[in-house]
């Protein structure tokens, strides 16, 4: 005798048969709940990475996870319901089950044409070999204003195909020969005035940059949770052990520190390759020598002050920049494979790589080369941190030397904001680690994103990514932003007497008339060593 099926039963087969939302709506509800990944995952029973998935649509629920993450789903829609009218909303049809579509929007609502000027109508969205639309940095479209990711084949902003919004429309003015509607009645003084219905005002929608916002920062919560708990676990494994737990901390840093890479790429609108195709300038020809990339790193001591002087009776302080590679992550960066050039084709300001230049001889000083110390002259590859940099100081605003002559290149398009969500992810758990003087927590990020930045070339320690073009790129970024500090100085009046490495300036003078002092990421402090506990020593002039 087969067992009847209960009502209950027959209920969770249809639930497992409903649509699933798509992943766009699963996170809004998420986040209109204000409930991180960690805790849907724990109600639901799944992994964290698992939610993760399932709202970025890399994958779809399954069981047994579905039927509850399902449940949760509808239960969230009740309490967060669209912001928009069901019958114009898919997603919200899929809760309701009501239709839409165009049947079901009255024809009052429909949507203006988007007048288009003449001078607009010939442009076209710019497309990858493939036809999908390329995506750059935001900005409003050409045609309608509204701030669109897509790109024009002349590189302006303009909406993908016919998407652009509609104008904003005035109020249509009544026609001509339409009757005036008849004065309103006088009401009866002994007649009780009618309540006046008032329609509750919607809640304003919020824009796309607002939402990117919020996503944003829901995600750096849930990953700063992360961190911390690794933290938490390794000190609790050594027994608190401090030196045990650092060691343990910095050895796993590398594949954490990839995890969290990984995690904030996952709703990126860039699409990179890990392990693309490189010229040969990138490959080191033996393991122990370098490839051809000259980052352009200082050794720069300024001839005119010495230690023994017979009157050393200069002051000077040996200042530190606070996390020079994190602040470097923020650079242009090529996404795309890189494309072989010569003269200055390849040179953008949205195209980044490396690029053969011969620099214009250094007529300064008091100032460090940008270049760096060489040994030999002539032609050389740089960074395009190093290209930008030489380009800027050759500008009229600085006047400083000649522009370098450009005799080929390795770029593709570019984008400044590649790194951007790892660098503020772990600059704001380097910040708590200072706030709340969490020496291990301060360790651990330090060791995530200088072991990042110098394990992204060819090491054996990091397998999971092979970009010696952007390693470069960002140690060349930290040399110029010190460079910059030094320009700065010298303008101040200090002499700069020593500039070292990416992260050392030795001044003259009051520092910190120029500088703020502290461990935040635009300040600046007073390097410490064993030769110079204090920070200082005395220089004279040179003979």
């Amino acid at each position: 005798m087969t067992e009847k099926m209960s009502v209950e039963s027959l209920l969770e087969e249809a639930r497992l048969a409903k649509a699933m939302p798509p992943p766009e709506e699963r996170l809004r509800l998420r986040e209109a709940a204000h409930l991180t990944r960690a805790q849907v995952a724990e109600a639901v029973g799944v992994a964290r990475g698992t939610v993760l998935a399932w709202e970025t649509g890399k994958s779809d629920p399954t069981p047994p996870g579905r039927l509850p993450y399902l449940r949760l789903l509808e239960g969230l829609a009740e309490l967060h319901p669209a912001p928009v009218d069901p019958a114009d909303n898919p997603i919200a049809a899929l809760f309701n089950d009501q239709p839409y579509g165009p049947a079901s929007v009255p024809a009052a609502t429909e949507t203006p044409a988007v007048a288009v000027p003449a001078a607009l109508t010939g442009l076209e969205t710019l497309r990858r070999p493939d036809g999908r639309a390329v995506e750059g940095d935001p900005g409003p479209c050409v045609r309608c204003g509204v701030e669109t990711t897509y790109q024009s084949t002349d590189g302006r902003p303009l909406h993908s195909g016919a998407m652009c919004q509609p104008a904003a429309s005035a109020p249509a003015a009544p026609a001509a020969n339409a009757p005036s509607p008849a004065p309103a009645a006088p009401a009866s003084a002994s007649a009780p005035a009618a309540p006046v219905r008032v329609s509750p005002v919607p809640a304003p929608v919020p824009t796309r940059p607002q939402r990117r916002s919020k996503s944003a920062e829901r995600a750096q919560a849930d990953l700063l949770e992360v961190i911390r708990d690794a933290v938490r676990e390794e000190a609790e494994r050594a027994g608190g052990d401090e030196e045990a737990s650092g060691a343990a901390l910095e050895k796993r840093a590398v594949p954490d520190v990839m995890d969290l890479f990984a995690e904030t790429r996952a709703t990126a609108r860039y699409e990179y390759t890990a392990y693309p195709t490189l010229p040969d300038i990138l490959h080191k020809p033996t393991k122990k020598r370098p490839d051809e990339i000259w980052e352009a790193r200082p050794r720069f001591r300024h001839p005119g002050y010495s230690m023994r002087a017979a009157r050393a009776d200069i002051k000077v302080t040996a200042l530190d920049t606070n996390a020079a590679y994190l602040s470097s992550m923020k650079c242009w960066l090529p996404i795309g494979r890189l494309e072989h050039t010569t003269g200055s084709d390849g040179v953008g300001p949205k195209r980044s790589g490396v690029h053969l230049i011969t620099p214009a001889p250094w007529a300064h000083p008091d100032l460090p080369d940008p270049i760096g110390d060489r040994d030999e002259p002539g032609a050389l590859w740089v960074t395009d941190a190093t290209l930008r940099l030489l380009l800027r100081l050759s500008g009229p605003k600085y006047g400083l030397t000649q522009a370098p002559e450009i005799h080929e290149s390795w770029t593709s398009g570019a984008t400044e904001n590649f790194l951007d969500a790892l660098r503020k992810l772990l600059a704001a758990a380097r910040e708590e680690a200072l706030t709340t003087q969490d020496a291990l927590l301060e360790l651990y990020v330090k060791s995530m994103y200088s072991k990042f930045v110098s394990t992204m070339g060819e090491s054996d320690t990091n397998r999971a990514i092979y970009r010696p073009d952007w390693m470069h790129i960002v140690r060349a970024q930290a040399h110029a932003n010190l460079w910059s500090k030094a320009y700065k100085a010298h303008g101040a009046g200090l002499g700069i007497v020593a500039m070292l490495g990416t992260d050392e300036l030795h001044v003259t003078g009051d520092p910190w008339s120029v500088f703020t002092e502290g461990r935040a990421l635009s300040q600046m402090k007073v390097k410490y060593s064993d030769a110079k506990a204090s920070g200082e020593y005395m220089v004279g002039k040179a003979n």
